[in-house]
């Protein structure tokens, strides 16, 4: 039996899936591990300057590493197990997209990375915050200014911490191809 066979996810939610895991696997050695998402959490704290033992800094790596227990524990793995793309996209379906996890588990990560994002907590975030946000994901330079478009959903210029926090949700749990979500990390 197939991944596809056997999860009721749907194309783009599998294109969604991969470019996580492909923000994950920098050194594309085909596995992600536990390091990988320390490494993304690493890249988005030097991007923005905020030190680890910060308590934003804390909360964003605490909330990755919520993000690799939950995957763990869907897949039935230890923490320091090392998981494949296949792997990866039926973990993360069961937990979050299928499963009851995205509330507690995803939703506190899109809160440190907006609390990140929006230091002076106006409760905006600018081009030059979202663009640090996205390199330190490793989105391609060419969908930035496209992705902070699709994610501005009232054309103001600035993205919400509630416009940012709704893109997560319709990244990881959304089935719409229209959504603007879908540009999280650029294009899919």
């Amino acid at each position: 039996m197939t991944y596809r066979d056997a999860m009721s996810t749907s194309e783009l939610q599998d294109r969604k899936l991969d470019r996580v895991f492909d923000q994950l696997d920098v050194n594309r050695d085909g596995v992600v591990d536990r390091e990988d998402l320390a490494g993304l959490g690493a890249r988005f704290l030097i991007g923005f300057g905020e030190p680890p033992t910060s308590a934003p800094g804390r909360a964003l790596l605490e909330a990755f590493d919520q993000v690799w227990a939950a995957l763990m524990s869907r897949l039935d793995l230890d923490a320091e197990s090392r998981v494949t793309r296949d792997q990866f996209r039926r973990g993360m379906a069961e937990a979050f997209i299928t499963g009851p996890d995205y509330e507690p588990v995803l939703r506190p990560v899109a809160q440190a990375v907006a609390r990140i994002c929006d230091a002076d907590a106006d409760g905006l975030i600018d081009p030059v915050a979202f663009r640090t946000m996205q390199t330190a994901y490793g989105t391609p330079e060419g969908d930035i200014v496209t992705a902070f478009g699709a994610l501005d959903a009232d054309g103001d210029g600035m993205v919400t911490v509630v416009e940012l926090e709704r893109a997560a949700r319709e990244f990881y749990t959304g089935d719409d191809p229209a959504a603007g979500g879908n540009w999280l990390f650029g294009r899919i």
